[in-house]
């Protein structure tokens, strides 16, 4: 996906799994509101002008094609907010076409996560702060092993998916 910057916020050290290319920063914040509320303050930060989208690390079976035409510079006008609602009602991604630290603790802290009202939550966030939000595809973010064996049927080709069949085809280890 084009990108004029990759910004991996992360708790930790990042590995050599790490393509070229990608900036990280630490995580900052205890509860993941603001933690996620401190990734576009850190995004707002490093380059002041330009939209930042947040995606989770859970949606495996996510490719540049399906954000491609969304966040495209010709459907970017009057967009102040992109969303990309899980099917277990929360969020895989989103974005700030403007972002800015107050702004994004105005939209994400207190926002209950990790259950099934915290998409609804969010969207009522995003209105409140009177942002034009365009809404990405509906995607299973990978929580259980229900959902990775959902997503890995939904792309059966990916890393994800091989990796999946491996763990799943492993012989039971005796506890």
């Amino acid at each position: 996906m084009p990108a004029g910057r990759r910004l991996l916020v992360l708790d930790g050290v990042a590995g050599g799994w790490l393509p070229p290319g990608w900036e990280v920063v630490p995580q900052c914040g205890s509860g993941l509101d603001q933690r996620l509320a401190a990734a576009f303050a850190h995004a707002a930060r490093l380059a002041p002008e330009a939209p930042a989208l947040l995606v989770g690390m859970d949606t495996p079976q996510l490719d540049a094609a399906a954000l491609a035409e969304p966040l495209s510079a010709a459907r970017r006008p009057g967009v102040d907010a992109w969303y990309g609602p899980a099917a277990d009602g929360g969020f895989w991604a989103l974005g700030l076409a403007r972002p800015t630290a107050r702004l994004a603790a105005r939209v994400l802290h207190g926002v209950p996560m990790s259950t099934p009202g915290t998409g609804g939550a969010l969207l009522r966030r995003l209105a409140e702060a009177r942002l034009t939000v365009r809404h990405l595809p509906l995607l299973t973010d990978v929580d259980t092993v229900d959902d990775a064996r959902q997503v890995a049927a939904e792309a059966p080709a990916s890393r994800f998916a091989a990796r999946l069949r491996t763990v799943d085809t492993a012989p039971e280890v005796a506890s």
